[in-house]
């Protein structure tokens, strides 16, 4: 996450900077007559907002609360994608995260940069005062979309409540947090890449970005027509589109078009592989005598997929259609709901 920082006095500015060396990133941003080295100017502080809001920063004003409310106040739009913010007096001793607290990691934040100033962070989400477990909070922290911001809500009223939630996971995990048991149940949550379909209606999924798609295709395959195979692949196994951190290929297919731009269209990097490293991956795969005798490896989906899912599970075999083969693997991964990931 980028980080801006800004003030308002010569004292605040000096914080500012030194709580960006403690952070070790940002930068930080001031008024003509407060500026010194390492310090950016601007004209306008609402100017400024807006565009660093639109540009998801997370924003750190070194100065009083309510001159960050007035500024934010024309940016707020969805606490999904309101990037987190804080207030820090210019004393230090306050660091109040005002916006985006669980899903942004503000809270987080504040508890980070509160450490490093040796102040005290000021917290108000109502699981955070009650020492709870915050649930949209701990799928943000762990890279896990949340589909429906309604039943993270109910999760977090039944803990508030002292209710118990239930809970399940394809995964591994460490020791679940007070409140929770498993076993799927409403309110409660999953930890899982299958779609939503797959529980109980009301339950809130969490989708780690855990499965690497494994794509081969002819020359010149539009984007529109690799998207149709590949979501009907995860349709068809009951996969989310929210889970596929990666698409994977050949290395010949590195300039592919189609490829290239399904990728940038769901925002996950392509992977490539030489046919040495896909003939290395163990496992039995799809073999085909053709795709052998043109790229020098029996099978590119099912192998760039379980190589780029770090030698994870193959949950998809090799789909043709349409001169497209699709595969989709796994990654393994272990998940703890202490403050350290496991």
């Amino acid at each position: 996450m980028k980080l801006a920082l800004t003030a308002f006095t010569r004292r605040g500015v000096e914080l500012a900077l030194r709580l960006r060396d403690l952070l070790g990133e940002g930068e930080v941003w001031t008024l003509p007559q407060f500026v010194r080295k390492g310090v950016k100017i601007y004209a306008s502080l609402s100017d400024w907002t807006a565009e660093r809001f639109a540009q998801n920063y997370g924003l750190v004003y070194v100065g009083a609360v309510g001159i960050a409310v007035r500024a934010i106040a024309p940016c707020v739009r969805d606490k999904r994608t309101d990037p987190p913010v804080l207030a820090v007096d210019e004393g230090g001793r306050w660091v109040v995260p005002l916006l985006s607290g669980h899903v942004g990691g503000a809270n987080a934040l504040a508890r980070r940069a509160a450490a490093l100033l040796g102040a005290e962070a000021v917290l108000t989400t109502a699981t955070d005062v009650r020492g709870l477990f915050a649930v949209d909070q701990w799928a943000a922290e762990h890279g896990m979309t949340i589909p429906d911001p309604a039943a993270a809500k109910r999760v977090s009223a039944a803990l508030l409540e002292g209710r118990t939630v239930g809970f399940v996971s394809e995964l591994p995990h460490g020791p679940l947090p007070a409140q929770v048991e498993e076993g799927e149940s409403v309110p409660g949550f999953a930890v899982s890449c299958r779609s939503g379909d797959c529980f109980p209606p009301g339950m809130l999924v969490l989708h780690p970005k855990l499965l690497s798609v494994g794509v081969g295709c002819k020359r010149g395959t539009s984007a529109e027509r690799l998207e149709a195979a590949v979501r009907g692949a995860l349709l068809d196994a009951h996969l989310a589109p929210e889970s596929v951190e990666a698409l994977a290929s050949i290395d010949r297919k590195a300039d592919e078009p189609g490829l290239l731009a399904l990728a940038e269209r769901w925002g996950v990097p392509c992977r490539f592989y030489t046919a040495d490293e896909l003939r290395a991956v163990p496992g039995a795969f799809t073999a085909s005598a053709f795709v052998q005798s043109v790229t020098g490896v029996d099978n590119v989906c099912e192998r760039s997929a379980v190589c780029s899912a770090e030698g994870g599970m193959l949950l998809v075999r090799r789909r043709a259609g349409d001169g497209v083969t699709v595969a989709v693997a796994r990654r393994t991964c272990f998940y703890s709901f202490c403050d350290e990931e496991g």
